[in-house]
């Protein structure tokens, strides 16, 4: 009987499409199930959509359709990405899919009647975006320490989960289970940010939207995204506490969660514990990968940096963006991916690295031998080598690719693609083909060449499987062994290019003109914003306020804030004056020194974070921040009328 493996992403939430930084969840989760695949496992792979919460019930409002209708358009678009990018899930869970929302009100009520769930009230901050709840001391710089964004106070009846009572019993279980974070830094994190402090109580019911599944004995209530999402591990599979499936019984516990960091407190503590109160197993391992950042940043819609994978395979291919994300993104630490890495990375690795090597080797196998080659039965100068190179990277692509070191396995494969790209100018295949002495020889490299090439296509069926299907192919064989030699003999296909060589100056200007044009629609699209004015004033109120210009002469930041901005301003009265400025965020100090701002020259001074500022200079808002509001070119003192 082949042994189970469980593996599930995080369900992805419907409140937009998903970027090329969710896409890495789905696409590693697969990477990981071929392979268990490939090794013999019988393997479970469940993904799916996160679809209740206030940011839907918003999202639906501001589009004005029901929620219901919204998360079925953006869930549709979230199958179709996956459904893209060639992944083989055995099942998308939705839930609101009325299993799921059966299972999770019988699971509240259960956890309810024992007495792990109790009434109460909240009152503290909210991230809507992440639907969390954190007290004061959680905060970073007063925004959500998860996604850095505002947050707003927040006050409402809810129910309640007792982390507390499972606390100790929690970090035994990380105690007895090596292995359970991964990556293991993970663990000290949770444990000193979270638990050390003192869990609270999971709050687990809303009562101030209705988006959600409704908490049956109390119909003011609805349950909270997280004991609804995290549960679909397990109702995905014929959970239900009135009577679980064979599927449940047959897979669960989990082998493998595939999360982002972010939402890694979730996983390792929250959803432990609801497992410890259902009386059920718990997860063998969670798997908290890095971010994907498009350049330097978090992806945001907001900053205009978001790729989504589907375009990205539109113009690279399905192989191309599959490759990128699992050979660039390391196992621990954040990732980048630019339009120029990707182009970059498409030349070198896959047409020249993978592609010429294929190419040529097929090509000689048909010049030289009209396609047939068989075993040799003596080794020649560099054979050893090559066949000793090849042992060992399928050893340690085994050993890392059990370890999900997904990026440093596939580096295993492409240093030994390399190697036999080096083989071929070792051995000179078109000298030798010139010595007819030398044809058993030339057989031999070409043998050798192709059993190369089945090994690296063996090791990256879980990575490109597009791409390998097609080097079967033209090797005329189906052979997945990883014994170097296990092919008698190769009557091999025609040649036919893999990946065809980008010219990276042509790519990204067209690149660069279709983000331009999209950006240009969007804005002639945008519809009038309803700008709202402040009560009217007397021109005589006007008159009071004094506008003068000033030149920046020095800046520097405040180092009590990070917001603020030290200016030092010649007003033309001879004795400088400092103004603090919140515009630390949009401007460094050598972007301001030397030009002319407009400075309100008789506002009363205030001391901030420990700086006396004489005044307030004038900005604007933009769509992309803080605007300064230059008047270069006027001497300073000069009074605006």
């Amino acid at each position: 009987m082949k042994e189970k493996f469980y593996i599930t992403t995080a369900i992805a939430y419907t409140s937009r499409k998903p970027h090329i930084g969710n896409t890495y969840d789905i696409v590693l989760a697969d990477m990981i199930a071929r392979y268990k695949r490939m090794r013999g496992y019988d393997v479970y792979f469940l993904t799916g959509s996160d679809e209740h919460g206030q940011k839907i019930e918003q999202c639906a409002i501001d589009a004005g359709i029901t929620p219901k209708e919204y998360v079925d358009n953006i869930s549709s678009q979230i199958r179709a990405v996956w459904d893209c990018m060639d992944t083989t899930y055995d099942k998308f869970i939705r839930t609101t899919d009325d299993y799921h929302e059966d299972a999770v009100k019988k699971i509240f009520k259960k956890l309810y009647d024992q007495g792990d769930i109790y009434k109460g009230s909240y009152e503290g901050k909210y991230c809507v975006p992440c639907e969390s709840f954190f007290t004061a001391s959680q905060l970073v710089d007063g925004k959500c320490p998860d996604c850095g964004r505002d947050v707003v106070d927040a006050k409402e009846e809810a129910y309640f989960l007792k982390l507390s009572k499972y606390q100790d019993r929690l970090v035994e279980y990380y105690e007895q289970n090596d292995g359970f974070f991964m990556p293991e830094s993970r663990k000290a994190e949770m444990i000193n940010n979270f638990i050390k402090p003192g869990l609270s109580d999971l709050c687990v019911s809303r009562s101030s939207f209705k988006w959600g599944i409704p908490v049956d004995f109390d119909d003011k209530h609805v349950v909270y995204v997280w004991l609804d999402a995290l549960t679909n591990y397990i109702t995905g599979i014929g959970y239900n506490p009135d009577g679980s499936s064979d599927l449940y019984k047959k897979y669960w516990p989990a082998d493998l969660h595939v999360i982002g960091k972010d939402i890694v407190r979730f996983h390792t503590i929250y959803w432990p514990i609801i497992l410890m109160a259902l009386g059920e197993p718990l997860p063998k391992k969670v798997l908290g990968h890095p971010w994907v950042l498009s350049g330097n940043d978090k992806m945001s819609k907001s900053k205009g940096n978001v790729i989504y994978a589907d375009e990205l395979a539109a113009r690279f291919g399905v192989d191309a963006v599959r490759y990128y994300l699992l050979s660039e993104i390391p196992f621990a630490q954040d990732g980048v991916i630019t339009y120029e890495n990707l182009i970059n990375l498409y030349n070198t690795d896959l047409a020249n690295t993978l592609g010429n090597l294929v190419n040529r080797s097929i090509s000689m196998t048909n010049k030289y031998f009209d396609g047939r080659v068989s075993k040799p039965t003596k080794v020649y100068d560099f054979d050893e080598d090559l066949r000793s190179c090849a042992k060992d990277a399928y050893s340690n692509y085994i050993r890392l690719m059990d370890d999900y070191h997904s990026a440093d396995a596939v580096h295993e494969v492409m240093n030994f693609a390399r190697r036999c790209n080096k083989y071929v100018d070792e051995t000179m295949p078109w000298v030798l083909a010139k010595d007819e002495a030398e044809r058993e020889h030339l057989s031999a490299v070409m043998y050798n060449l192709l059993e190369g090439i089945r090994l690296i296509a063996t090791m990256l069926m879980p990575v490109i499987p597009r791409c390998c299907d097609k080097i079967f192919a033209q090797l005329g064989t189906d052979c997945r062994t990883a014994e170097f030699g296990a092919v008698d003999s190769y009557a091999v296909g025609a040649a036919e290019p893999l990946f065809a060589r980008l010219d990276a100056e042509k790519v990204l200007a067209e690149i660069e003109a279709e983000i331009a044009a999209k950006s240009s629609t969007a804005e002639a699209e945008k519809e009038p914003e309803n700008i709202v004015l402040l009560p009217e004033i007397a021109i005589d109120d006007f008159a009071k306020v004094e506008l003068r210009t000033a030149k920046v002469v020095a800046c520097e930041p405040v180092k009590r804030a990070k917001k603020l901005l030290k200016l030092t301003l010649d007003d033309g009265s001879g004795t400088p004056r400092t103004v603090a400025s919140g515009i630390a965020a949009y401007y460094s100090p050598d972007q301001l020194v030397g030009h002319t701002v407009i400075v309100v020259a008789n506002l009363k001074p205030a001391v901030l974070c420990g700086v006396e500022s004489q005044g307030m200079i004038l900005a604007a808002d933009s769509s992309d921040g803080v605007k300064v509001i230059f008047a270069d070119g006027i001497q300073p003192g000069a009074k605006i009328r």
